[in-house]
């Protein structure tokens, strides 16, 4: 009776303090499923003009069902390689196969990229790291990074959709409001983004970005957000509070907006379990 009645109290108290159970698990969307079409993923490093100076690892995945004589939907994945693994949280081109498969999204090539970084200047040197320059910052560069150098490089060789509604952004964390932040500055290129526990506080001025949505015209930007309520809470401010912040601005704006919010921390639990589920939303009413 004892061992009961402490496990029913610490059940209570662990639901009123906000602790995270945080025991999201991955569905069958997300797994290889048999007779499924399975897409090739390659790898290629690429030297930015924009952030002159860095290197970076990217990555392909062409459906198997891509028609060369057809222009395909592109997604691009902010943070990649945690994205394009077969046995991470988000595992990328599985979910894409399933879904393609089975007509839930359309035939889509997805580019990863990781943030850039400067290399050693010089033997037994040490290298500098780009990513909270270009996923925090505000403005256009990590766009025109997008538009003018990675997009072209992939179109070179697959033909990919000129429709901003065919063309989407994901990232997690500081990711995720570099995905916003590229689709804000150039909607007219990205129609669509998913920010998994997005930082939209202030580590470089992201905090801004409620307060801008509701005094600026709605922009044709279709938003899938995540977060949970035992995520960062320091000195650039509370991850929570903004995810419900942007929430309410973008709803206050008539955005085509859904917010999930859970109780897990700053990890990519939560927003791996509904990946496929934010990909069905994301491309619910798409028509090329």
């Amino acid at each position: 009776m004892k061992k009961r009645f402490f496990l029913l109290w610490a059940l209570a108290v662990a639901s009123f303090s906000g602790l995270a159970a945080d025991d999201y698990k991955l569905g069958p969307d997300s797994k290889p499923q048999e007779g499924v079409p399975q897409g090739q993923v390659t790898k290629f490093a690429w030297t930015s003009k924009v952030f002159n100076g860095t290197v970076r690892d990217c990555w392909i995945y062409v459906p198997a069902q891509y028609d060369a004589a057809k222009p395909a939907c592109v997604m691009i994945f902010q943070d990649g390689g945690g994205f394009v693994t077969t046995n991470g949280q988000f595992r990328v081109p599985v979910v894409f196969d399933n879904l393609i498969s089975k007509k839930e999204m359309p035939v889509t090539i997805a580019i990863f990229t990781n943030p850039g970084h400067f290399p050693p200047s010089g033997p037994g040197g040490k290298g500098r790291d780009n990513r909270s320059f270009e996923y925090d910052g505000l403005g256009d560069q990590y766009a025109r990074f997008l538009v003018d150098e990675l997009v072209p490089e992939v179109g070179k060789k697959y033909n990919l959709t000129s429709d901003p509604k065919g063309r989407a952004l994901c990232g997690i964390s500081s990711g995720g409001i570099c995905a916003f932040t590229a689709a804000w500055e150039r909607p007219n290129e990205f129609g669509k983004v998913i920010s998994f526990i997005g930082s939209f506080t202030n580590i470089r001025g992201g905090d801004v970005y409620p307060g801008l949505i509701r005094k600026t015209e709605r922009k044709p930007i279709r938003v899938f957000l995540q977060d949970g309520s035992n995520d960062l809470d320091n000195m650039h401010g509370s991850w929570p509070l903004a995810a419900q912040q942007m929430a309410a601005a973008l709803k206050f704006s008539g955005y085509d907006y859904k917010f999930e919010f859970g109780d897990g921390g700053h990890t990519g639990k939560h927003g791996g379990s509904i990946l496929p589920e934010a990909l069905r939303w994301l491309w619910r009413d798409y028509a090329p």
